[in-house]
């Protein structure tokens, strides 16, 4: 699947299109059934999947930092290049969880600082480049860096509407919320279905509301370390933690945004914000950490038939 993302990823980058006034291409037109797809969030669980299982070749190696550049980070790099130009936040993301995920998969923290500098350098000259010549990435460096400056100098401006809104609907919910289905801010709030939906949740909800939600993602969190902890093999430990950790890391980027304890990413609330690829690719993840915890099951009871298809006599031999 790797080769077929980085085309998808190149063609969405040269004749994608944008939707709701995004000045990004971050979307393909499917014409045979008239949907949009966002590639990028397939790139992300196929390439987890893939260094899930580069990890797994190399768990009883001992490998040098230059074995690995092709096979791992090349293609890493690439995908992650291939992202940036339309979507700064996403790729943050999954460089973080590639980080995590090869840490836990015991690759070497030296060479883990090297990629992170090499990481660091990559974005350096990408700004440096966007600055120097703007006709070829308009809008986007100068997005992201407004809205880092906005976040941090904490005052209120014109480009502050969205968090601002966020905040008014946040503060009419109190502790219990206005009910459900009827927000007022959701008629002002923009993407207030998708990127800013939480605000709205505790707007109806209060903050029994968001506690609830909190709460949950806490949950798929907790089961997500369980099924992880008892995998059959390497392979299922690695996939599990690199397809069903991003859901959860990005729910919490998406809730942070909402009480502006982060700057705004544009990252939906996964299996709740409006969408359709985004929720394909989460139950796509979803699907496969439950299939990890189905082998293991698959397992335990072939092993407790085989225990019962035993012969009485080698049972009575083994109690004597």
């Amino acid at each position: 699947m790797l080769p077929i993302v980085i085309v998808l990823l190149l063609y969405t980058i040269t004749q994608g299109s944008s939707i709701d006034g995004s000045n990004t291409s971050r979307w393909i037109q499917i014409p045979v059934i008239g949907v949009t797809f966002q590639s990028s969030t397939l790139a992300s669980v196929v390439l987890m999947i893939y260094v899930a299982r580069y990890l797994t070749k190399i768990a009883e190696k001992t490998v040098t930092f230059k074995e690995t550049i092709l096979p791992l980070w090349m293609p890493v790099f690439l995908v992650l290049i291939l992202i940036l130009p339309a979507n700064f936040s996403t790729t943050a993301i999954i460089f973080t969880m590639v980080m995590i995920l090869v840490f836990l998969g015991g690759y070497p923290l030296k060479y883990i600082g090297i990629i992170l500098g090499a990481g660091l350098l990559v974005l350096s000259l990408f700004v440096l480049t966007a600055k120097a010549f703007p006709g070829l990435l308009p809008n986007r460096v100068d997005t992201w860096t407004s809205r880092i400056v906005n976040f941090a100098d904490g005052k209120d401006s014109e480009a502050d509407y969205q968090i601002e809104k966020a905040k008014i609907a946040i503060a009419r919910g109190g502790i219990v919320g206005v009910g459900i289905g009827k927000s007022v801010q959701r008629n002002f709030l923009p993407q207030s279905s998708s990127d800013f939906i939480y605000a709205i949740i505790v707007e109806e909800m209060g903050l029994i509301g968001g506690f609830v939600v909190m709460s949950a993602y806490l949950m798929l969190l907790f089961r997500l370390v369980i099924v992880a902890t008892k995998a059959n093999s390497v392979f299922g430990t690695l996939v599990v933690v690199g397809v069903g950790l991003p859901i959860v890391f990005q729910a919490f980027v998406n809730m942070a945004v909402a009480v502006e304890f982060f700057p705004v990413t544009g990252q939906t609330l996964p299996l709740i914000s409006s969408g359709g690829t985004s929720i394909w690719m989460t139950c796509l993840a979803i699907g496969i950490v439950l299939s990890v915890s189905s082998e293991r099951e698959d397992l335990k009871l072939s092993e407790e038939k085989e225990h019962e298809q035993e012969n009485p006599l080698d049972i009575l031999s083994e109690a004597i």
